[in-house]
């Protein structure tokens, strides 16, 4: 199983709905989505900085962002079904179709993962990846990456990943890329395996 997360810097993207539709023709039965927080996480941020609420709401309130922008993704392309755990995820592939993760009940509780901005939506793939033995990570972002391989440090450095992706891409052992938001075309020709810039995690 590949796990793919969405960025939420595709809300606004033409490209949103090709991906989706090129995901659940393609590796449909093969992955699980994860979406990223967008202009939800974004409003989390301001709600924060406008009441001074504690980093943990403000950590609860985000993963209720993913899955706003989770139920939206659905919204686009039907054929996606919702999971919030890594049980209803495995009956979803089983069934030969494409989850999309909503991880709030699944993560409130995790003592592993830290409460703050430190972590986002890619640290949380991240996590999934190990929970579900997957055999890929896959970051689908508006960045443009020209290398065919790049550090995770360089990565967080420039703001692409956040602060404690180097920290779980240790913890798994799989493979992890970065693709291109405008690269959709290329899975109906290549394969989502054969895509992107591999994350070094050193």
């Amino acid at each position: 199983m590949r796990v793919i997360k969405i960025g939420g810097s595709l809300y606004e993207s033409r490209c949103l709905p090709r991906w989706l539709h090129q995901l659940a023709t393609l590796e449909a039965g093969k992955a699980v989505i994860v979406p990223g927080g967008g202009p939800f996480a974004n409003q989390v941020r301001h709600a924060q900085n406008c009441w001074g609420i504690s980093d943990a709401c403000a950590h609860t309130m985000a993963l209720l962002a993913m899955e706003q922008f989770g139920y939206l993704l659905q919204g686009l392309e039907p054929t996606l079904r919702l999971a919030a755990s890594p049980k209803e995820i495995k009956e979803v592939v089983s069934q030969q179709q494409i989850p999309i993760w909503l991880p709030a009940t699944e993560l409130l509780d995790q003592p592993e993962i830290p409460k703050n901005w430190e972590v986002t939506s890619d640290s949380l793939a991240a996590w999934l990846s190990s929970k579900l033995k997957a055999s890929r990570l896959v970051l689908i972002k508006k960045v443009r990456l020209s290398e065919p391989v790049i550090s995770v440090h360089s990565l967080v450095t420039r703001g692409i990943v956040d602060a404690a992706f180097p920290r779980f891409l240790h913890s798994i052992t799989i493979p992890c890329y970065c693709i291109t938001a405008d690269n959709y075309p290329q899975i109906a020709l290549k394969g989502i395996v054969n895509m992107g810039t591999r994350i070094s995690p050193d």
